[in-house]
């Protein structure tokens, strides 16, 4: 589980809860916030409006699943791609790239099999190049239709929060007369504007920033197997290869990249 998502829920609940108890009605001010008119107003306009936008059912689930995404520890993994596509290329410099079909069988990652098999089936190179540019621009779609989705959401949220706090306006405007339902009117009015304000910033917000970081990562690691796959189809040089992979990455973060427990560079072959 990816620690920053759960203390980020934990604690953006704790400062709200100090912010409640700190004032002068201590822990019986808890009871002032639950309202259930303005809970239905805000979550229940949030949601019904977001299902508008969707699709369909199963997008609009599929979008809801997807905060689950910011529960899971995300790693780069630019570096280990790297050493992998630089040892590639050393196996096609040494057998050819047909001893490359065989490597593939043994790898996971669908993506860089696929440019693999390309490759070996003697593709052209700018074939190749658009074929996993567009399966590349595909996932960046889907990815960005559930970051779409948060940051919608994200805007949702105070917009009907001002809704609650209009409609519980207008009631208290209408009933002045009777005292007794001035404070549940401007309950209502203030609540709703909390309640959204607290999806948008708390919730919403924060998942679809982590969701658009995770979509980056993933997209700079496809990039760096494209960019490897076509040098290794060029024929160019291990070395060169590593050098021009390196580029993708910090500068903090290319030491000891493409180097084996010695410290030689494995594409270090003429």
């Amino acid at each position: 589980m990816d620690i920053t998502t759960l203390i980020g829920l934990i604690g953006g609940a704790a400062v709200i809860f100090f912010g409640i108890v700190s004032g002068d009605g201590g822990m019986s001010a808890l009871g002032n916030f639950p309202d259930a008119p303005s809970f239905i107003i805000t979550l229940g306009g949030v949601f019904i409006c977001m299902l508008m936008q969707a699709k369909g059912i199963p997008q609009y689930l599929a979008c809801l699943k997807s905060i689950g995404l910011a529960f899971k520890v995300q790693t780069t993994q630019e570096a280990q791609v790297i050493s992998d596509i630089v040892k590639l290329s050393n196996v096609a410099r040494k057998e050819g790239l047909l001893a490359l079909e065989e490597m593939a069988n043994n790898l996971e990652d669908e993506f860089l099999k696929k440019g693999i098999m390309l490759i070996v089936d003697g593709t052209d190179p700018e074939l190749v190049r658009n074929i996993m540019e567009t399966e590349l621009a595909s996932v960046d779609t889907r990815h960005n239709e559930k970051i779409g989705f948060w940051a919608n959401m994200a805007g949702m949220g105070p917009a009907w929060g001002m809704i609650g706090t209009l409609i519980g306006l207008v009631n208290m405007l209408y009933n002045m007369e009777d005292m007794s339902k001035i404070g549940p009117n401007m309950a209502v009015a203030l609540l709703t504007t909390l309640y959204g304000s607290v999806l948008a910033n708390w919730i919403c917000v924060p998942i679809s920033f982590k969701l658009r970081m995770f979509n980056d990562m993933e997209i700079t690691i496809k990039e760096i197997m494209v960019e490897g796959l076509l040098s290794i189809q060029a024929g160019e040089n291990p070395r060169v290869i590593e050098e021009k992979l390196k580029s993708f990455l910090a500068p903090g973060d290319r030491e000891g990249v493409g180097q084996d427990q010695n410290g030689a560079t494995e594409g270090g072959e003429a």
